[in-house]
C-alpha cells in the first residue's frame, strides 16, 4: 500500500515536473518567435514607411505637372482672350469709322436726291410743254400719236420679218444640198460594212462541230489548202454547226462551198483530195453557168448568141449590182424592153438581146479601166450583134451617141429595173475593183503562178513557183509586192502579204 502511494506520488510529481518543463520550453520558443516577429514588423515598417514616401514623391510630381498644365492652359486661355479683346476693339473701331462714313455719305446721298427729284420735276415740266407745243404743231393729241407710232413700227417689223425669212430661205437653199450630202455620207459610213458582209459572205452548214477540226487538218494543212485551192477565206470559229466562207468573188465561194459540201459527205479530207475536188467543182460550175446561159436564153425565145456572150450570161449569175442579182436585172430589163419595143412597133427581138446583153461588160474577164457599158457594146460586136444591139448595149449610160431607136428604150428600161423599190442595196464595187488590184499587182512579178486577195482585201495570198523563187527570194518578193501596194494604191487599214512556195515531189507505185 505504501508502494503504490509513493509510485503514484512518484507519478504525480513526474507529471508536475514534465508540464513544467515542457512549459518553460514553451514560453522560451514563444520569446524567440515574438522577438523575431518584432524584427520583421520593423523591417516591414521601415519598407512601407520608404514606399508610402516613394508614393508621395510620385504623386507631388504628377501633381506639380498637372497644376503646371493647367497654369499654362490658362495662360493660353488668357493670352486668347487678351487677342479676342484687341481684335474686337479694331472692328469695333472700324465699325465707328464705317458708321461715320455712312453718315456722311447718306448726307450726300440725300443732298443728291434732292437735286435728282427737283431736275426730274424741271424734266418733267419742260416735257409737258414739249408736248403740248408738239400737239399745237401736229394737230394731234399724244395718243393719236402714239397709235401712228405703233402702226408705223408693226409695218417696219413685218418688212423686217419678210426679210429675214427670205434670207433664211435663201440660205436653207445654199446649205440643203450639202446637208443632204452629209447625211447620205453619214448612212454610206453607218450601213456600208453590214451591206458589204451581206455581199461577201456565205454560210456552210454543218451538222456536228467534230468536222471542223477535220476541216482545219493538222497543223492547219487542210483549212491552207482550200483557202490556196479556192481563193477564200475559210474562218472557222466557235459558232455552232457553221462555217463561214468570205471572199467578194460569188463564183469562188459557190466552189468552195460545193467543195466542202463534197469533202465533209465523202469522209476523206486531205490536201491532195482537196485539190482534186476543187478541180472537179470548177469544172461544174463552169458546165452550170454554160447551161443556166443557155436555159435563160431559150427561156426568153433569143436564139444564134455567140457561146462566150452565152457563158458571159451565166457568170450573171453569180454577180450582183448594187445588191441586186445581174442576171435577174438583165431578164427584167430584156422583157420590159421587148414590151416597149412591141408598143412602139421595134424589133422586138433585137429589143429582147439588148436588154440582156446591155450589162455584159461587168462580167468580162478583161480587167480594164472602160465602163462596162463600152466593154459590152466591144464584145457584142467581136461575136456578131447587130448595130443596133451593140449602139444600145454602149449608149445605154450616155458613153456613146445613141443611133437607135433601140438604144433609149435599154437605157429606160435598165432604170426602171433598178428603181423598183427593193431592187438594189450599196455595194463597194470599189472593193472588188480593188482586189482584182491587188492580185494583179502580184501577177505582174516573176515566178509567180497565183494570187488571192482574201480577208475583203487586207490579205494578199501569192503562190510562186518552187523553181523558179527560193526561200530567200520569196521574202523579198513579200517586200517588194508590199512597198509596191503601199505606194500605188489606196487601201484602209493594213494589207499583210503572204508569199507561199511549195516543192512537190509526185512518183506513182505501179
Amino acid at each position: 500500500m505504501i508502494e503504490v502511494i509513493v509510485v503514484f506520488i512518484l507519478l504525480i510529481s513526474g507529471v508536475f515536473l514534465g508540464f513544467f518543463l515542457a512549459n518553460f520550453r514553451s514560453s522560451n520558443k514563444a520569446k524567440l518567435i515574438i522577438v523575431e516577429a518584432k524584427k520583421e514588423a520593423e523591417q516591414i515598417k521601415k519598407e512601407k514607411i520608404l514606399q508610402a514616401k516613394e508614393k508621395f514623391i510620385e504623386l507631388k510630381s504628377k501633381h506639380e505637372q498637372i497644376i503646371n498644365k493647367k497654369n499654362n492652359e490658362i495662360n493660353s486661355s488668357q493670352q486668347r482672350v487678351k487677342q479676342k479683346e484687341n481684335n474686337l476693339n479694331q472692328k469695333l473701331a472700324d465699325i465707328n469709322r464705317k458708321d461715320k462714313d455712312l453718315k456722311v455719305l447718306k448726307n450726300e446721298l440725300d443732298t443728291q436726291r434732292s437735286a435728282i427729284i427737283k431736275k426730274q420735276e424741271d424734266l418733267d415740266k419742260s416735257h409737258n410743254i414739249q408736248i403740248e407745243q408738239l400737239e399745237k404743231i401736229s394737230s394731234l393729241s399724244a395718243k393719236e400719236a402714239k397709235i401712228q407710232l405703233i402702226e408705223s413700227l408693226k409695218q417696219q417689223a413685218k418688212t423686217e420679218s419678210l426679210s429675214i425669212v427670205q434670207n433664211t430661205i435663201e440660205e436653207a437653199k445654199l446649205t440643203a444640198k450639202q446637208e443632204a450630202r452629209k447625211i447620205v455620207i453619214q448612212t454610206i459610213q453607218r450601213t456600208a460594212t453590214e451591206e458589204a458582209i451581206e455581199n461577201s459572205v456565205s454560210v456552210f452548214n454543218i451538222d456536228n462541230d467534230t468536222v471542223k477540226g477535220r476541216i482545219i487538218g493538222r497543223e492547219g494543212r487542210n483549212i491552207r489548202a482550200i483557202e490556196s485551192a479556192t481563193g477564200v477565206d475559210i474562218v472557222v470559229d466557235d459558232t455552232p454547226g457553221a462555217i463561214v466562207l468570205s471572199c467578194f468573188d460569188s463564183i469562188r465561194r459557190e466552189i468552195a462551198r460545193l467543195s466542202l459540201h463534197k469533202l465533209v459527205t465523202d469522209g476523206r479530207i486531205h490536201p491532195a483530195r482537196i485539190e482534186e475536188v476543187v478541180t472537179k467543182t470548177k469544172k461544174e460550175i463552169e458546165d452550170e453557168i454554160i447551161q443556166i446561159g443557155k436555159k435563160t436564153t431559150i427561156d426568153l425565145g433569143i436564139h444564134g448568141l455567140h457561146p462566150e456572150l452565152i457563158k458571159m450570161i451565166g457568170r450573171m449569175r453569180y454577180r450582183s449590182s448594187y445588191g441586186q442579182n445581174l442576171l435577174q436585172h438583165s431578164r427584167e430589163t430584156a422583157n420590159m424592153c421587148a414590151t416597149m419595143a412591141a408598143e412602139l412597133g421595134l424589133n422586138v427581138k433585137y429589143a429582147k438581146r439588148a436588154g440582156l446583153l446591155h450589162d455584159i461588160g461587168k462580167v468580162s474577164p478583161d480587167d480594164s479601166e472602160t465602163p462596162h457599158a463600152i466593154i459590152g457594146m466591144q464584145l457584142a460586136e467581136k461575136y456578131g450583134e447587130k448595130g443596133e444591139v451593140v449602139n444600145a448595149i454602149g449608149a445605154h449610160h450616155d458613153e456613146i451617141e445613141m443611133t437607135s431607136l433601140l438604144s433609149p428604150i435599154v437605157q429606160v428600161c435598165d432604170g426602171i429595173s433598178g428603181a423598183r423599190p427593193g431592187a438594189r442595196r450599196q455595194l463597194e464595187d470599189s472593193y472588188i475593183k480593188r482586189i482584182k488590184e491587188l492580185e494583179d499587182t502580184a501577177l505582174g512579178y516573176p515566178g509567180v503562178l497565183k494570187s488571192y486577195a482574201i480577208q475583203a482585201g487586207r490579205e494578199l495570198r501569192v503562190v510562186v513557183e518552187s523553181e523558179k523563187v527560193t526561200d530567200k527570194d520569196a521574202s523579198k518578193l513579200a517586200f517588194e509586192i508590199s512597198d509596191k501596194i503601199q505606194n500605188d494604191m489606196t487601201y484602209p487599214g493594213h494589207v499583210k502579204v503572204t508569199v507561199i512556195r511549195e516543192t512537190r515531189a509526185i512518183s506513182y507505185a505501179k
